[in-house]
């Protein structure tokens, strides 16, 4: 008897199944690149444009809180439209985007090409059809390999975004020379529109949800309320909350406190991106083959302890490469694993809210993170994070030693 969690992608093959995976993996890829290359142009097109650090702050903002609602309504129209129907709005949102951008010629463009960021939420779609496309027990490691496209992603598309800033950074981006910022933003992005709905053909389309609008409010909070959702909930935002101040902060601390070249940044973050893809793609597959999933959320836990403590004495740029190590396997393996957990905890037909709520943490950490990360860092410098860090892990550790949060194990 096929299991229950693969819903309506029941009556698909092995072969289709592995085909839908592999094109999530592509679709995910590919949006992350892109991503991550606009956001090295973007600070360029901004300055070009008279906005100030301030202003570029506010932008920032703008797009995190716009992430922020849209992951659980984007979850819940996958949910009640399918799959397919969700990633054509994830693409066509994502077009939007880039055509506004490359038309951007005032601050309130600028500002006003920020609104379609609501609805894309392509990584998200990804998780929905691998949720959809594997049993219970292959899930973490169906979900753990995209951490290879977002290693993928990271590197790709910083280094695009260093080479259009270097090479167009000069001249282009003054005021009246958008062109070359338009081709750019356009040409790159229509293709992978293209190719998104070309694949999308082969991801799960059927809408599983019943009563209830996509914007209800009500009907996205319901999903708290199941077993041990609430719980695993509050320690993926808490437990990775700490690290995720300081990534937001560390373009200055790379600059300010490790004496960082802007290239050298890029190097950095292209190991981070490396170290990445090998843990989530590789180990975090494997782990879930021989350990529980609560076993692996506490140990994520745990090394986020020794992680805390290695940040607070950390002084180089070393130090924080042999930190990064510890720290990539925790953060990869907590992502992974609670995802994995939250979509078992709720029923097949609201996956996708789930995962869209899911998505809401990092969106919520980037809207809170400037003023709340600012403030440590100018008032108690880095060691400030790694304490944060520290403390709130060790209280997650032993909240999780003492409690019973019923998860469903699931066994090959």
């Amino acid at each position: 008897m096929k299991s229950k969690s693969l819903g309506k992608s029941g009556c698909l093959g092995e072969v289709e199944r592995g085909q839908a995976i592999l094109a999530a993996y592509l679709i995910a890829t590919l949006e992350l690149t892109f991503l991550f290359m606009q956001m090295g142009v973007m600070p360029y097109l901004a300055k070009s444009l008279g906005l100030d650090s301030v202003g570029f702050g506010y932008l920032q903002t703008t797009f995190g809180i716009l992430q922020l609602v849209g992951g659980p309504i984007f979850g819940r129209f996958a949910d009640q439209f399918g799959t397919r129907a969700a990633l054509i709005l994830s693409c066509v949102s994502g077009s939007a985007f880039f055509l506004l951008v490359s038309i951007s010629t005032s601050i309130p463009l600028l500002f006003l090409s920020r609104l379609p960021a609501v609805f894309m939420h392509g990584l998200p779609g990804a998780q929905k059809v691998i949720t959809d496309m594997t049993t219970p027990s292959q899930r973490a490691d169906a979900l753990g390999k995209l951490g290879l496209c977002f290693g993928i992603g990271i590197i790709i598309g910083s280094a695009l975004g260093g080479v259009l800033s270097t090479k167009f950074g000069d001249s282009p981006f003054q005021k009246g020379g958008g062109e070359p910022e338009q081709m750019v933003s356009g040409s790159c992005f229509l293709p992978l529109t293209c190719i998104n709905r070309v694949l999308i053909n082969t991801s799960s389309s059927l809408g599983t949800s019943h009563s209830g609008s996509v914007f209800s409010i009500r009907e996205i909070l319901r999903l708290m309320k199941f077993p041990g959702v609430m719980e695993i909930f509050i320690v993926k935002v808490f437990a990775g909350l700490p690290i995720g101040l300081f990534m937001i902060m560390f373009s200055i601390i790379s600059m300010d406190f490790f004496g960082l070249e802007a290239v050298e940044s890029g190097y950095l973050m292209s190991y981070f991106g490396v170290l990445q893809m090998v843990v989530q793609g590789l180990v975090v597959g494997k782990l879930t083959n021989h350990c529980t999933e609560r076993t692996l959320l506490r140990l994520s836990v745990f090394v986020f302890i020794g992680v805390g403590l290695g940040m607070a004495l950390m002084r180089t740029v070393w130090h924080y490469c042999i930190v990064a190590v510890p720290l990539v396997f925790a953060f990869s393996t907590l992502g992974t694993i609670t995802d994995s957990i939250l979509t078992k905890a709720v029923p097949s037909s609201d996956t996708g809210t789930m995962l869209g709520i899911c998505a809401s943490v990092q969106p919520l950490t980037r809207t809170v993170g400037p003023t709340i990360g600012g403030v440590l860092y100018t008032q108690f410098g880095v060691s400030s994070f790694g304490y944060l860090q520290l403390i709130v892990n060790t209280g997650l550790f032993v909240y999780l030693l003492k409690s019973k949060i019923p998860l469903r194990e699931m066994k090959s």
